[in-house]
């Protein structure tokens, strides 16, 4: 038999453990992992000597192309796919109208899925969506079947913010979404605690970054958590509470996981590599919602990884120009931080190199279990039968993080002058080429919109 490509010479990481072998790689899929002396002949040989054969990354949260982040799926898939990210999962907002700018009353969820396949034709990666539920109307029960068995298998609400919901509201969703067997996600916050905290700041006039995150506090974030896991739990459905920032709501996560099946949660890169000190260092840059926390939440979080109570890292990639960061007063800047490109040698750099975790590990949070937890069984795995998505990662390799190299439309970086040990050289989709040494080799387009299943989290 010969193949398209053999990757041979470096070490292949699983969720598992890491050996020394050889892919194989046929019509875009995996076709076999074994000793270099027994692989086929092939087409085309990469030699991966001293370097780590990685499953390309899943990320399950980030906002492209929507209500908040001005990337395109071109410019905001690029960076993915320099960046080592192979698959991701966007967002569909009930109501918001990408073209106009503006929120819609009379959109639907069918309406705001349909635009992101049509806009996503651009994309560099695969990609899937989430439907987004931003406003109290009961026609939204009705739309969550049809998404299901158009493959949206999971379904986002916020408790806060203008399109926050009611516990009343939310509690009648999750009850439709347990009958379509689909996910729950949650942006939790107490919209009343973080509202009067924010007003009694500007009355004071502290607009320095600093005091942004007293403005959000961890125990509205743990909350707001208490009570949207507890109404979860009560309707049988599964819930995934997304950037998880703080000892308080890791605590509260890890309290209703006794189950093992129907809670789960990640957090996201920024939140273990940088802390509040970054408001004194960069301004406005890194405000996001929530907010970085304290060093100690940091390494809470980290512990939560090792024993998976959290499973997933992700980015919440929101990509914006610093003209709209870099503002005066924190209120008026705009929320969200774009690191799609630098997630996987940050982590890699935090995790491993710094604490001592393991390359599987790596591989778990950032590929296996997202792929797993969202219903995408071709993708996040080395498994022969899969789709050939495969990172080539240079552990040794040290590059300082330079802003003026973004693929996303930020000209910003949390990370700017940041210098790591590790870093992608070759991201491959579905077997081809998309990214080598940096620059983009496939043209937009490339990717594919993922009808995901329905996941068993029993398994």
């Amino acid at each position: 038999m010969r193949v398209d490509t053999l990757i041979k010479g470096g070490t292949i990481v699983s969720p598992e453990r890491t050996i020394e072998g050889t892919v194989a790689i046929n019509d875009g899929k995996i076709v076999g992992i074994g000793d270099k002396d027994s692989a086929p002949d092939a087409a085309e040989v990469v030699d991966a000597s001293e370097k780590l054969i990685l499953p390309g990354v899943v990320d399950p949260h980030v906002h492209i192309d929507g209500q908040n982040s001005r990337d395109s799926y071109s410019t905001g898939t690029k960076a993915g796919a320099i960046g080592g990210v192979t698959s991701c999962i966007n967002f569909a907002w009930q109501g918001w109208n990408d073209d106009a700018d503006t929120w819609d009353d009379e959109g639907t969820l069918q309406e705001a899925v349909d635009r992101q396949i049509e806009k996503g034709a651009d994309s560099v990666i695969d990609f899937g969506l989430h439907g987004t539920i931003t406003r109290e109307d009961s026609g939204v029960l009705d739309e969550l079947q049809p998404l299901v068995d158009r493959g949206v298998t999971s379904f986002k609400m916020f408790t806060a913010y203008e399109f926050g919901l009611t516990n009343g509201f939310i509690n009648r969703v999750l009850q439709e979404i347990k009958n379509t067997d689909a996910v729950a996600l949650f942006h939790t916050e107490d919209e009343s605690v973080c509202a009067e905290l924010t007003a009694e700041l500007k009355a004071t006039e502290k607009g320095d970054a600093r005091h942004y995150p007293s403005s959000r506090p961890d125990y509205a974030e743990a909350m707001a958590a208490e009570s949207a896991v507890r109404m979860a739990r009560e309707a049988g459905t599964k819930y995934y509470g997304v950037h998880t920032t703080c000892e308080a709501a890791a605590r509260v996560l890890d309290r209703y996981q006794e189950d093992g099946s129907k809670v789960r949660a990640e957090t996201c890169t920024h939140y273990v590599a940088l802390d509040e000190s970054a408001y004194e260092s960069a301004g406005t840059l890194p405000v996001i919602a929530p907010p970085l926390r304290t060093n100690r939440d940091r390494e809470v979080l980290f512990r939560h990884l090792r024993n998976n109570s959290l499973s997933v890292v992700s980015t919440d990639h929101v990509a914006t120009k610093r003209a709209k960061k870099d503002v005066p007063n924190w209120w008026e800047t705009s929320f969200g931080a774009n690191s799609l490109q630098h997630s996987l040698p940050v982590l890699h750099d935090e995790a491993v190199n710094k604490r001592g975790f393991s390359y599987p590990f790596l591989v778990r949070v950032m590929c296996s279990n997202p792929a797993a937890t969202f219903g995408l069984p071709q993708k996040g795995t080395l498994d022969p039968g899969t789709d050939a998505d495969i990172v080539i990662f240079d552990p040794n390799e040290e590059y300082t993080i330079d802003a003026a190299q973004n693929a996303s439309i930020a000209d910003y970086s949390i990370y700017d002058g940041r210098t790591v040990t590790g870093k992608v050289s070759r991201t491959y989709l579905r077997g081809e080429l998309i990214a080598s040494g940096g620059d983009v080799t496939v043209e937009p387009g490339f990717g594919e919109f993922i009808e995901r299943d329905v996941p068993d989290w029993d398994v």
